[in-house]
Order: C-alpha cells, then structure tokens, then sequence
C-alpha cells in the first residue's frame, strides 16, 4: 500500500484536526438524536422552543405521529442537524482516509462512527493516536536517513601526505 508523501504531511494535520472536530460535533449530534427518539418513540412528546408552551417544553404525539404544538420543533432540528454534520464529517472522514492512502474498509470503520452512537468519540481518539504516532515516526526515520547520507557526503577522504 503506499504511504503518503511527506509534503503533505502539513495537509494530513489539518485534515486531522477538521476530523475530529467534526467527528465530536457528529458523535454529540447523534447522541442528541437518539435521546430525541427515546423521548418519542417510547414516551410520546417532541421538543418545542417557543409557542404556546413557553421557552423550552414538550408536546405530546398522538397516535398518527402528529405533534400537537406549536413554535420551533427542536426534535426536528437535532434530526436535520444531525444529518447535515454526518455529510460534514464524512467528507472529513474522506480526506484523512484519501491523504493517508488506507483501504477502504477503514472509509467505512469511519463512516460508521456518525450512526453508531458513541463509536465517533473512540474512532476520533484512536485515529487520532494512530496519524499522530506514524506521521512523527515517518519524520523521524526521514530526518535520520538525511543525517545519514549527510555524514557520507561530508566525509573528506584524507591522502597520505610525504
């Protein structure tokens, strides 16, 4: 497999860092969501700002998954939400797969850690533990392969003087 190129070394960085922050926006989202769904599915309210019910407060679902509020649904916002980051963090999960040349079985170890709740948080440290670790091994073998061929090249073959 090929290894990435050490000018882009700097792009990687920035690609990490893009990555998890988008991967710590993405996993709270989702953990946001399924609180959402739980609070739904199982008790029958949504989340509203605003309205008749005040600043922040619940109404109930009825049978057909009608709300009977009004003002702002928050629970459709943190749904919509939620979807746009998961298209923002697969591009960041994208360009750190792309400049550091993996297959693509782990694209999708990464894609899934913005649908698998909680799975964003420990892919965000292990990849981050990972590039972090082989980007300052590649530059250490480099700087000492440079060292090497440096003391070859600057060695003065001596003659014998009479």
């Amino acid at each position: 497999m090929p290894q990435p190129k050490l000018a882009s070394f700097p792009a990687i960085r920035g690609a990490l860092r893009f990555y998890q922050i988008a991967s710590v926006i993405t996993g709270v989202m989702l953990l946001l969501l399924c609180a959402e769904m739980i609070i739904k599915y199982a008790f029958h309210y949504e989340l509203f700002l605003g309205g008749s019910g005040g600043f922040l407060w619940f109404a109930q679902v009825d049978a057909f998954g009608e709300s009977t509020g009004d003002g702002a649904n928050l629970s459709l916002g943190i749904l919509i939400a939620h979807g746009w980051f998961y298209v923002v963090y697969l591009f960041a999960c994208f360009r750190v797969w792309s400049l550091m040349r993996w297959n693509f079985v782990r694209f999708i170890m990464l894609a899934l850690g913005g649908i698998v709740p909680l799975l964003s948080f420990f892919m965000e440290a292990r990849v981050g533990r990972e590039v972090k670790a082989y980007l300052a091994q590649r530059e250490a073998d480099e700087l000492h392969s440079r060292a090497e061929h440096s003391s070859l090249t600057h060695e003065i073959p001596t003659e014998n003087k009479r």
